[in-house]
């Protein structure tokens, strides 16, 4: 198991990071990950708090996605500079980049996110495309994760509605993983998935609360994100967190991409699996409604056919992931008749 040593969530916890990285005997050298506007917002208080302690640092600025070639960067970096830690400050994408770099050269990394959009935050998997398709990479989970709320709480409400989505996707991951279990004997952590969905519930127990958009809602959902990154670091794989809903979104993705967060388009997978799940979609729907996430394909801004056309292809997405979506061929008719029943068309 790969779990972080401390999480540090308040207002104005980035100017712990020093104190945290004298305490952890990391005061000598740093290496900063971070994007062009995420640099703005708290990179580079990160780096001048360091070096205003005596830390010798080197950084280094990405663009808004996050491709195995940055992981490259990141590392040749890393072996010229021979840095103790790796900090990734920004939205999941730099985290990834910090977390398989700092990984594949044995050093720690502490998580610094700038928004709470998902779960990769505290999660030891990393997520990238190959070929256009998603993968997922084990990497390592942070030493330290600190989540500053008064930088997140300054990002738009967008932002922590994609958050809540990715967090009660767990409700049907979990599911899917148990059911994986059965079918295909694939390892099932009954610990691991009750973490994860322990989250999911956390954030459904106080949707109204998240609804509101002030600093409580923020803590509620950072601290169900940081339960489901833990889970994974339990359980050693996403399995607890990502299943057929995910794969929907991946789908989604790849035939409208860059129109819509992770998160968003998770959360409306979630309203149909749970459906497939014979579970409660109804409570999934009202409560991403109450939030102010997406609960329509309307919502998401992509054409009801692409919800179609999605369903049918998320099986094949991850041939070696069984869901719910083994269970029976989802044709056109099939995937036309879930979205319609679920109110998602």
């Amino acid at each position: 198991m790969q779990l972080p040593r401390e999480v540090v969530v308040g207002e104005g916890t980035i100017d712990l990071i020093p104190g945290i990285c004298k305490k952890l005997e990391l005061r000598k050298s740093a290496f900063v990950i971070t994007g062009k506007t995420t640099y703005r917002i708290a990179g580079k208080r990160v780096i001048d708090l360091l070096q205003d302690s005596g830390v010798e640092v080197d950084y280094e600025i990405f663009g808004s996605s996050s491709e195995i070639s940055d992981v490259k960067i990141a590392e040749s970096r890393i072996i010229k500079g021979k840095p103790q830690v790796i900090l990734g400050v920004g939205g999941g994408n730099k985290i990834d980049i910090a977390k398989l770099s700092s990984a594949h050269q044995n050093i720690p990394f502490i998580s610094v996110p700038t928004a709470a959009t998902h779960d990769g935050i505290a999660s030891p998997v990393a997520s990238f495309k190959r070929q256009e398709r998603p993968y997922s990479m084990m990497a390592q989970s942070p030493i330290v994760i600190v989540v500053d709320t008064e930088v997140i709480a300054k990002t738009p409400r967008r932002f922590t509605a994609s958050g809540c989505g990715d967090a009660i996707a767990k409700f049907t991951a979990v599911r899917d993983w148990k059911l994986a279990h059965k079918r295909r004997n694939e390892y099932y952590g009954g610990y691991a998935a009750s973490l994860a969905l322990m989250g999911a519930k956390h954030v459904i127990d106080n949707a109204k609360i998240i609804g509101v958009g002030d600093e409580e809602g923020l803590r509620v959902l950072l601290e169900a994100l940081i339960s489901c990154g833990v889970a994974m670091g339990i359980a050693g794989s996403s399995r607890p967190c990502s299943g057929s809903e995910h794969l929907f979104c991946h789908a989604l993705s790849l035939l409208k991409p860059n129109s819509m967060m992770h998160g968003e388009c998770c959360g409306v997978g979630t309203i149909m699996m749970a459906y497939l799940h014979n579970e409660d979609w109804e409570l999934i729907r009202k409560t991403l409604a109450v939030i102010g996430a997406p609960t329509t394909a309307e919502d998401l801004n992509v054409d009801p056919e692409l919800i179609i056309e999605a369903l049918k292809m998320a099986d094949k997405i991850r041939p070696e992931r069984y869901t719910i979506l083994n269970e029976r061929k989802i044709t056109y008719e099939v995937a036309e008749a879930i979205a319609k029943r679920t109110g998602v068309i």
